[in-house]
């Protein structure tokens, strides 16, 4: 039988900086709790909302897989190796910071507020070359179906990371099923970025998350039209 551990959104640290609104998944920045600093390799999970013409200026990375999931809005990305671009909805950006990396993540529209899930991902090892790399997907790719993004091996997803971590996800219209089954010696950090689902007895809403850390099958049945990511990993790497 699985263990299904669920995060309710009231019990996410909440901050507010007036252009940046963030919810913490784990310790991160003002909120420093020794009990919640990760779950396997996943470091840092942030749901943030940016203001118009506002966002993270410049600033450094070392050592860490990060990757940016843009939900509403658009998000643009400037770092020290030349790249600049602008991502929107279901568009994701990688990159490993490896060695030494400076970067921006802005929001650089006049009206529209920026979401976008933030993702720290441990590296199998330190010293890396920097990289950085983007794609750009529809919704049909992830139309009622797990859609996987992200792996850490090659041709296995859309992203290749330095990690045994893979990341999925769905778009999953109201009163439709899909089913995962979680391997022996995995586990999955699952989080519901907008509508409501079920996973087996456990009911989600918007920006609740679930922990799943034995192996089971699972079935996910949207009870409205319903977003979602999922990581899946090595177990109890921590």
């Amino acid at each position: 039988m699985s263990t299904l551990n669920k995060i309710e959104l009231k019990n996410l640290f909440h901050a507010k900086h007036g252009w940046l609104e963030s919810r913490f998944h784990f310790s991160f920045s003002e909120y420093y709790n020794t009990k919640n600093m990760q779950f396997g390799v996943l470091r840092v999970l942030n749901d943030d909302l940016v203001q118009p013409q506002t966002g993270f200026t410049t600033h450094p990375h070392q050592n860490m897989e990060i990757v940016s999931y843009c939900i509403d809005g658009e998000l643009t990305h400037a770092d020290s190796m030349g790249y600049k671009e602008t991502l929107k909805r279901g568009d994701i950006q990688y990159m490993s910071a490896g060695t030494g990396i400076t970067h921006s993540e802005m929001n650089d529209n006049l009206d529209t507020t920026l979401r976008f899930l933030q993702i720290w991902i441990l590296p199998n090892e330190d010293g890396l070359t920097p990289q950085y790399g983007s794609r750009r997907f529809e919704k049909k790719d992830r139309h009622n179906k797990f859609f996987h993004v992200v792996s850490g091996k090659a041709d296995n997803a859309a992203i290749t990371i330095h990690q045994d971590a893979n990341i999925y996800v769905s778009e999953i219209d109201a009163g439709k099923t899909l089913e995962f089954t979680n391997q022996q010696n995995r586990q999955i950090y699952l989080v519901c970025i907008e509508g409501a689902l079920s996973v087996n007895d456990v009911t989600l809403k918007g920006r609740d998350a679930l922990e799943i850390n034995e192996s089971a099958k699972l079935t996910f049945k949207a009870l409205e039209d319903s977003h979602l990511l999922m990581i899946e990993m090595e177990k109890n790497q921590e």
